[in-house]
């Protein structure tokens, strides 16, 4: 069931390049227009391991997933930006682990929307809120009584806070991630991961790119740094820590270091909320 739903729905812009079908298209699937394809050449054109790192994110979503379900004992996922369905999403994985595992997908993009409807509409314990992540008020109300608040909860950030700019207020992404943790129960998690580079050039040509294909819906390729501080005052897990995701808890042996990405990767890891 969709929550949220404008009266009128939003209208598919098929011109305009949309984040979660180019996604969409590099993980292979079908969902996507001639505007999101032309944007993700220019985007291999400038780093040119995009898609790996678009299969190496979905891989670490899996794991993390399956790890806090079976490992940590959650029943309860939030995830931010959840895009188009694709194989094993949050909810498929959790309820392999346990069925009554319980999933609010948050998202805005008109496509995702129109997915949940045909796809969703008979899983009971899924819901999707149709809502601008940063909405956190909304998301609260609309999951009080889906969600039991006295119990952990997973909040995921996977692969979308470069898709949000810098702000001085409360939309800005730190002070997002720092609401999220402070509503979340005892026992909680966070997980985080975001597009990250040590070379400025990538990071500008990429943020630039982004910004002009989106009319501004896109944030910026971050450092590493500024993705540790979205974790201050949380328990970073550790084994790994912050990591490129690759090497979270990985499957299977991870690629040495010299047929790695060397333009950008996806960063972040899991932290315990609370005491």
């Amino acid at each position: 069931m969709v929550y949220g739903e404008k009266p009128q729905p939003r209208p598919i812009d098929t011109t305009t390049p949309s984040v979660a079908r180019m996604y969409a298209y590099l993980l292979g699937g079908s969902q996507h227009y001639e505007s999101d394809r032309l944007a993700c050449a220019e985007l291999l054109r400038i780093a040119p391991s995009t898609q790996q790192l678009a299969r190496s994110n979905r891989e670490f979503l899996r794991r993390v997933v399956r790890v806090l379900a079976r490992d940590k004992g959650i029943r309860q996922f939030l995830d931010h930006g959840s895009g188009l369905p694709t194989l094993d999403n949050v909810h498929e994985v959790a309820q392999r682990v346990s069925v009554d595992a319980k999933v609010a997908y948050v998202d805005t993009d008109p496509m995702v929307l129109a997915h949940a409807h045909t796809q969703l509409h008979e899983n009971a314990n899924v819901v999707v809120i149709d809502q601008d992540m940063r909405n956190t008020e909304q998301i609260r109300a609309v999951t009080n009584d889906f969600f039991d608040w006295t119990e952990p909860i997973a909040a995921l950030f996977v692969s979308v806070l470069h898709c949000l700019p810098d702000t001085d207020d409360e939309r800005d992404p730190g002070a997002l991630i720092q609401r999220v943790a402070a509503e979340l129960p005892e026992g909680s998690y966070m997980v985080i991961c975001q597009l990250v580079s040590d070379d400025a050039v990538v990071r500008s040509d990429v943020t630039r790119l982004m910004a002009q294909a989106t009319h501004n819906n896109w944030g910026r390729v971050r450092e590493r740094h500024e993705v540790r501080r979205y974790f201050d005052g949380m328990t970073i897990i550790e084994p790994p820590g912050l990591v490129d995701v690759i090497d979270w808890q990985p499957d299977n042996q991870p690629p040495p270091v010299h047929l790695r990405p060397t333009d950008w990767v996806e960063w972040g890891g899991v932290a315990r909320v609370g005491t």
